[in-house]
């Protein structure tokens, strides 16, 4: 009976009389059989792992030429220390609020106009029963996220000219009385970025509402149905509540990434004439990087952005986690 007794305590690693060494020996060899047996998935990991180290980590030593002068001739250990010199130059230069309200303003937009409308259009997306009706709008709501700005950019261009469709639309409304030519019109430049934002992404956004949405148990949709709940009531009270996870999640991301004003889609649509208002900080540290050969300045004014952008995801963890308990960390 002992005997069997120690046998079961050796094969299950539980026991009364058993000392932490042996415990210790036999959880690492349950662990060990257990990463063996999952030796392809953790092989794939792994490799995720390497390619993050290789081209996201490593890559974070050059942060240390925004408080160098940095020269092309010579390598970032040589460069000479500058402290932060490049951050306080960031702060008097002369297009340092220009370049602020823009980033700010588009981007501020973008988050408070382009974030919600996703979710609504998932949640009547939701409503369609025509299951072949529901497939199309999909599918023509997901095409342009699939072009590039280089593409939408030239279509953009075409329309907004001069004798483009939304003049001669504008025209023959008799809304306008004279062509406008929008992109050479800053007043018009946000507008223009934050339309055709949601344009490209608005479908494409709302794939992960819907899958959140047809995770929900279609017995809560059936018993609302019974105590006479329209298809209102069921989104207010249903739909939204079994979501909102999701939904704060995604804005974390969103809020972090909020100084991000679309590079692509910027350097695309903006030109001499509407400067004043697509002076972005992306922009700014495109220009004084690539075209001036500033390195360490550019490099000063991307860790600002970075900085403040890590200080904002914080803040919006932090509150979403208070609200209703969700949070990135």
């Amino acid at each position: 009976m002992q005997n069997q007794l120690h046998a079961d305590v050796s094969e299950t690693g539980v026991g009364p009389s058993m000392e932490p060494s042996v415990q210790k020996k036999l959880d690492r060899k349950r662990w060990l059989r257990k990463l063996y047996g999952q030796r392809h998935l953790q092989i794939m990991a792994l490799l995720g792992v390497a390619w993050m180290i290789i081209f996201n980590y490593i890559p974070m030593y050059g942060v240390i030429i925004a408080f160098k002068e940095f020269n092309i001739v010579k390598s970032i250990g040589e460069a000479p220390w500058v402290g932060l010199a490049h951050f306080k130059e960031f702060f008097s230069d002369e297009d340092f609020t220009n370049v602020m309200r823009n980033t700010l303003g588009i981007s501020l937009l973008k988050l408070f106009i382009g974030f919600p409308l996703p979710i609504i259009f998932a949640l009547f997306l939701n409503e369609i029963r025509s299951v072949r009706y529901k497939r199309t709008i999909q599918t023509i709501s997901y095409l342009p996220h699939f072009l590039s700005w280089v593409i939408l950019g030239g279509i953009l261009m075409t329309w907004l000219a001069d004798i483009g469709i939304i003049n001669n639309i504008l025209l023959a409304l008799h809304i306008i009385d004279e062509p406008i030519t929008y992109l050479a019109e800053p007043k018009y430049f946000w507008g223009i970025i934050i339309t055709s934002d949601i344009w490209k992404e608005l479908g494409w956004s709302a794939i992960i509402y819907l899958a959140a949405i047809a995770s929900i148990s279609p017995e809560m949709y059936e018993a609302s149905t019974i105590d006479g709940a329209g298809r209102f009531q069921k989104m207010w009270y249903i739909t939204l509540p079994s979501i909102k996870s999701t939904i704060s999640i995604l804005f974390i991301l969103a809020v972090g990434g909020v100084l991000n004003s679309n590079f692509d889609q910027i350097l695309v649509l903006r030109n001499s004439l509407n400067e004043s208002a697509s002076n972005v900080i992306d922009i700014f540290v495109y220009h004084t990087g690539m075209q001036n050969g500033r390195y360490s300045y550019a490099q000063a004014v991307a860790l600002f952005k970075s900085v403040i952008a890590i200080i904002l995801l914080l803040i919006a963890n932090r509150v979403t986690k208070k609200l209703n308990d969700t949070s990135l960390f």
